[in-house]
């Protein structure tokens, strides 16, 4: 693909969200004159765990504070085991100073879906950043698929979001991203300040890969030759599994992913330590984008679990 994508940092120093990476220090000094960072709303922490049982996999644990909220389970994933979860807010989007803290822990042989209701909302800001730290487990021969809807950027915002995987043996998972640079109908396009997204996956013997996604519009051109180019939605589907053919595996996504894309540009490549595949995926709408990853995405589950992707449905 012409047009790979931004920038891939390191830190060793910044393993959660309470200590900033160094490109948010300056903003964690400012204190939001709304509420601070920390009052009641602002800390939002959510916990799912899922386990194998005689009827299929079972959401076992669940704790939610606002924003999150949890209002059941769906029972419509194809594949015969499998538990789905979608997250819901009653709040407006996410706000200067909230910080969230996501745990999803699948148990041994259980089989997950995870995802957002709606499209999640970074609102405007002139204090302080948001913050997310996702914290996700796959027990041994357990699957996870986390696939949130995409993140909209409003302009001002700056968003930092911390991902990290631990896969057991013969664990896989499927994580889905989508980054929309604006309300594109009201020709908002590149005017957020600073969007920081790490993935860090670990496997039984230690760190598999680490990817990085740093956009800082004023600063540096995103649509410049060799970033986004003429697109403005990316995407990227990270299909983490250590003991599959990731060769051929990755063959296959890219021929999907690029019959989906017609009217952007995709294209899938090995993750590092042949722990799985990437795929990226550039577009003007973000329902372009999202075609082409599900696309990857149904074929991987159908390759992992010999069973589809579920549905876009969101009840």
């Amino acid at each position: 693909m012409a047009t790979e994508v931004p920038d891939t940092t390191r830190s060793s120093d910044d393993e959660a969200t309470d200590a900033p990476h160094p490109a948010f220090e300056g903003y964690a000094a400012e204190s939001p004159p709304q509420a601070a960072v920390g009052a009641p709303g602002k800390d939002g922490v959510l916990e799912l765990r899922f386990a194998p049982t005689r009827g299929g996999t079972k959401l076992v644990h669940d704790y939610a504070t606002v924003p999150f909220h949890v209002s059941g389970t769906l029972g419509h994933d194809p594949h015969p085991d499998a538990e789905t979860v979608f997250l819901q807010s009653p709040t407006g989007g996410i706000a200067q100073g909230d910080r969230h803290d996501v745990t999803i822990a699948v148990e041994g042989d259980g089989v997950a879906h995870v995802s957002t209701q709606s499209s999640t909302k970074v609102q405007s800001m002139n204090a302080n950043y948001a913050a997310a730290d996702a914290t996700l487990s796959v027990g041994a021969g357990g699957h996870l698929d986390y696939v949130p809807e995409p993140t909209i950027l409003h302009a001002d915002s700056r968003y930092y979001q911390d991902l990290t995987l631990e896969l057991a043996d013969d664990a896989t998972a499927a994580l889905g991203d989508i980054v929309v640079p604006g309300r594109l109908a009201r020709g908002e396009r590149f005017e957020f300040e600073r969007y920081l997204s790490r993935v860090r996956v670990h496997g039984p013997d230690g760190l598999l890969f680490e990817d990085a996604t740093h956009l800082t519009p004023a600063e540096s051109d995103p649509t410049a030759p060799g970033v986004l180019g003429e697109f403005t939605v990316y995407g990227t589907l990270f299909v983490v599994a250590p003991d599959a053919d990731t060769a051929a595996l990755s063959d296959a996504l890219h021929e999907v992913a690029t019959e989906a894309d017609a009217e952007g540009r995709a294209a899938a490549t090995e993750l590092p330590n042949e722990s799985g595949v990437v795929v990226r995926a550039l577009a003007d709408r973000a329902e372009t984008a999202q075609s082409a990853l599900h696309a990857a995405w149904d074929h991987a589950r159908r390759d992992l679990l010999d069973a589809p992707a579920p549905s876009g449905r969101k009840y």
